[in-house]
């Protein structure tokens, strides 16, 4: 073995990361070594902390320290909208976008056939619920615009069948086969402000009938 035991399991650890291959995984290693003692324990206890104080928001899903977190708990926020999408991910790229004002729902997953996944029934009925009991207005699809976000948007689509709520999705400025995590504050403003419709609510289509 030409590195300690210690250096490969911590390059395999960081192998793990998204996007992390063995390069970058031992470059990270050799970072930390090269720093002072003081840095590996801040780390730890950096780490430690995140575990223990992070909770999962029982409204929307939102990673916090705090449950509801403090977006569901804003009183400044637009509670007649309602964001849905895939990842925690997504939500942080809206709100550094500073493009939407409204109260948000995370899937915590995606509908993709080929790599086995699909959305939690459990997630879909909290969704279902969330939506009835708050009287949201309009929900906003916000899911990838790509293959698996389709199927996703169909999905809730299906789980929303029957509600009153305005129902639309994010229209062009999106690339097809990207994703809201990585988009910019522009193309995000440019999507949420062209969003279509996705389905009328009730009371709208009697109206018309």
């Amino acid at each position: 073995m030409a590195v300690s035991e210690p250096f490969e399991r911590l390059t395999r650890l960081f192998g793990r990361f998204p996007g992390v291959g063995d390069k970058t995984a031992r470059r990270f290693v050799l970072f930390l070594l090269q720093q002072p003692s003081s840095f590996a324990v801040e780390l730890g206890d950096v780490l430690n902390d995140l575990r223990s104080r992070t909770v999962t928001c029982s409204r929307c899903g939102n990673l916090s320290t705090q449950d509801p977190c403090s977006i569901c708990m804003d009183p400044l926020r637009d509670r007649s909208t309602l964001c849905v999408l895939e990842t925690v991910e997504d939500m942080i790229s809206m709100e550094q976008a500073g493009v939407y004002q409204g109260l948000y729902f995370i899937l915590g997953g995606r509908v993709s056939p080929l790599d086995g996944e699909d959305v939690d029934p459990e997630r879909l009925a909290d969704l279902a619920g969330y939506v009835e009991t708050e009287g949201f207005e309009e929900v906003i699809l916000a899911t990838s615009p790509r293959i698996e976000g389709d199927l996703t948007s169909f999905t809730v689509l299906e789980a929303l069948e029957g509600k009153d709520a305005r129902i639309t999705r994010l229209a062009f400025g999106l690339p097809l086969g990207g994703s809201i995590g990585y988009a910019d504050r522009v193309t995000l403003h440019a999507s949420i402000e062209s969003r279509v419709e996705a389905r009328r609510n009730n009371n709208e289509r009697e109206r018309r009938e």
